[in-house]
Parts: C-alpha cells; sequence; structure tokens
C-alpha cells in the first residue's frame, strides 16, 4: 500500500492538531494501514525525565508506540525551538534557521517504512518559517493532501472557510475536515457543523468531543476518504 501523505492544518492554535492528528493515527491502524507521525517545527518545551522535549511530539510518539514500535525522534521532529511562541521568532531567538531539505530527508525516510505520514503543522496554516516561507509550503514540498482541524468554537466558520480558501489557492488538496471541540460547550454547536460541512466542500471525517478518550476519538474518525488519494 502506497498512499499520499498528510498535513494536519488548523484553524487556529490551541483548538487540537495533535489529538487530531493521534486519532488519525490510531484510526489508521484500526483500518490496517500503517501510519507514521511528524511534526516537522515545533515550539516549546517542558523538562522530562532529565531532558527537554515538546509535548506534542511527545503525544504523537506515544500514539505510535501503541502499535509496538517505536521511531527516531530526530525524524518525527527534526526542529524543535525551547519558547512556546511564532517558530520564526523562536528560531531568530536561537539562531536558527529550518532547512526544508532536512525536513525532506526525514520525511522521505518515515515514507519508506510506512503506508502513510500524518504530517502535523505548528499552528495554523500561514505560520511564517522565516523571511519568505511558511508552514504553507510544507505540504507543497512534500506533495501532501490537507486535513483542516476545525476548533468548535466561536468564529471558527469564518475561520475555516479563509483557511480552505488559502489551501486550494495554493494548489493544495484539502481532502477532508474534522470538528474538534476544544471547550466543554458551544452554542449553536449543531448549526456550526451543519453550516461548515455544506460550505467547506471536503469530506467530513467527524467529530471529536471535548474530552474525549484517545479511543473515542479514533473511533469517531472515517479515514476512507482520506485514503482514496495515492502517488
Amino acid at each position: 500500500m502506497n498512499l499520499r501523505g498528510l498535513f494536519i492544518t488548523g484553524t487556529d492554535t490551541e483548538i487540537g492538531k495533535t489529538f487530531a492528528a493521534c486519532a488519525l493515527i490510531r484510526a489508521c491502524r484500526l483500518a490496517g494501514i500503517n501510519a507514521a507521525p511528524m511534526k516537522p517545527i515545533a515550539a516549546g518545551t517542558v523538562l522530562r525525565d532529565g531532558r527537554e522535549l515538546n509535548e506534542d511530539v511527545h503525544e504523537l510518539l506515544a500514539a505510535y508506540a501503541e502499535g509496538g514500535a517505536t521511531l527516531d525522534e530526530k525524524l518525527v521532529n527534526p526542529y524543535c525551538f525551547r519558547e512556546a511562541i511564532a517558530p520564526h521568532i523562536a528560531a531568530q531567538h536561537e539562531n536558527r534557521t529550518v532547512d526544508f531539505a532536512v525536513i525532506e530527508d526525514a520525511f522521505a525516510s518515515l515514507k519508506a517504512a510506512h503506508d502513510v505520514v500524518v504530517v502535523e503543522g505548528a499552528g495554523g496554516f500561514l505560520v511564517p518559517l522565516d523571511d519568505c516561507e511558511t508552514l504553507a509550503d510544507l505540504p507543497q514540498r512534500l506533495a501532501l493532501d490537507v486535513v483542516l482541524v476545525v476548533g468548535m468554537r466561536l468564529g471558527c466558520i469564518n475561520h475555516a472557510l479563509l483557511t480552505a480558501e488559502a489551501i486550494r489557492s495554493r494548489g493544495l488538496n484539502l481532502v477532508g475536515w474534522i470538528a474538534n471541540s476544544p471547550q466543554p460547550t458551544m452554542t449553536a454547536y449543531a448549526e456550526n457543523v451543519a453550516t461548515l460541512r455544506a460550505r467547506l466542500n471536503a469530506p467530513f471525517i467527524g467529530e471529536v468531543g471535548f474530552a474525549a478518550s484517545p479511543e473515542e476519538a479514533a473511533g469517531a474518525l472515517n479515514v476512507s476518504p482520506l485514503m482514496a488519494s495515492k502517488y
């Protein structure tokens, strides 16, 4: 099986991209698809077991490890910056630059050993990486289809439609979207989901409720539309 890779982007930061990416990895496993995680660029570390790590990367590796295997963290996360701020600013503070060739090599290694690579972005779709490039360049460089995670809260319709427009304006395929609830309740939740289903013009992969367990989240997602596009 040789499937096209997936780029997981969101309508904003802190809306559940990592949780959704982990759920997709688990859902792929349930469907018999060997999926690897990747978060090429991460910002923000915590001290754990005597070393600094990014919590999103830790969660992605943990989801993968549930299948009984391990991955080289440097392949999953080639660039990790200490401050939890915009990646281009965090890189400037450390006098570092992001080299797309490093990311491409890591992706190729992961892809060679897996059916699909689930690549999570950082923040929103147009987050800058340097003076010229943004995260939007990443799915273009890696030839990835895009999955949009919509944080279901006030303003999500506008944010989702703007992000979908930006994705398509770059010639990328928006192959699905996920409704994720980063808060316990949302006024007119069902109406917001219905509006997005009518207007996003992309397959609805599923809804992830607030405080859902990893197993519930994986079970809520239908990965079959995402697997329809092949190299």
